[in-house]
């Protein structure tokens, strides 16, 4: 029996460190789980920034956020949102935004490196949360990770046992990729800025190539693609609460990425059957 299984990055592989700045209340938030907080709005969408860390350090804090992505051409990418919400929508929103300043995001990736310095990062990203009602942005945000312990040792034990694995996250392919060379998974196996949708496309795709295809996830971003997926897995690795409809979509809740190897090996072996 072939078999495959689809990894969330941030959450599911790596432990995740998130913060964000409420920009009208210059108020920072710490370890804030930006899915649930893009979903509690259904005015809001999170947005993924395709820009480096130093660049942003290095630019003056009073300019607008705006017109630093402009003048720089920054380009973007929809992580989620509550509502259908094209890349024209934001765009007018992120790029003539006249509150958030450079120095709003410089706050949220002092924050962040001051809490994985000492950590191996293995990715640090940032972006922003816009809301149309209010057309500007409201919150800039910055994550950085590490690898859970056991995450590349689950991958090299599902790949000796000859396992596809594949990532589908919200996060930038470029630093998915970094990832994904540290624990051993395929370029060609990476799917970078997926929206809900797009994951569980990623999903559906596969089981069209494969007999068995799990989902690994830990946020509500997942959902569709758990929903979709012959096996959910969710994972609580991640600190923090998850809401009833993830619990309600795993065929299976792990507190360790390592216990997906184990999972997997009884569906191999026909002791556990995929629903």
């Amino acid at each position: 029996m072939s078999i495959a299984v689809v990894f969330d990055s941030a959450g599911t592989l790596l432990r995740t460190f998130r913060v964000a700045k409420d920009i009208r209340k210059e108020e920072i938030i710490e370890d804030v789980e930006t899915t649930t907080l893009a979903y509690s709005c259904e005015e809001r969408a999170l947005v993924t920034l395709y820009l480096h860390s130093m660049d942003v350090m290095e630019a003056p804090a009073e300019q607008l956020l705006s017109e630093f992505l402009t003048s720089r051409q920054i380009g973007f990418g929809i992580a989620c949102a509550w509502q259908v919400v094209t890349a024209e929508d934001v765009a007018a929103i992120l790029y003539h935004d006249r509150l958030a300043r450079v120095g709003d995001l410089q706050d949220c990736i002092r924050r962040v490196w001051g809490i994985c310095k000492r950590e191996v990062v293995v990715a640090l990203a940032s972006g922003v949360m816009i809301n149309q009602m209010m057309e500007g942005i409201e919150y800039t945000i910055t994550s950085g990770g590490r690898p859970f312990k056991g995450a590349r040792e689950t991958v090299r034990e599902l790949h000796k046992m000859g396992i596809a694995t594949y990532v589908a996250s919200g996060d930038r392919t470029d630093k998915l990729v970094r990832m994904a060379d540290y624990l051993g998974i395929p370029h060609d196996n990476v799917h970078g800025v997926a929206t809900p949708s797009i994951k569980a496309q990623v999903v559906r795709d596969l089981k069209s190539q494969y007999d068995t295809v799990v989902m690994v996830g830990d946020g509500i971003n997942d959902l569709t693609a758990l929903r979709e997926a012959h096996v959910a897995i969710l994972s609580k690795q991640q600190p923090g609460n998850k809401p009833q409809a993830l619990t309600d979509a795993a065929d299976y809740i792990i507190e360790s990425v390592t216990e997906v190897a184990d999972i997997v090996r009884k569906l191999q072996c026909g002791t556990e059957s995929a629903l």
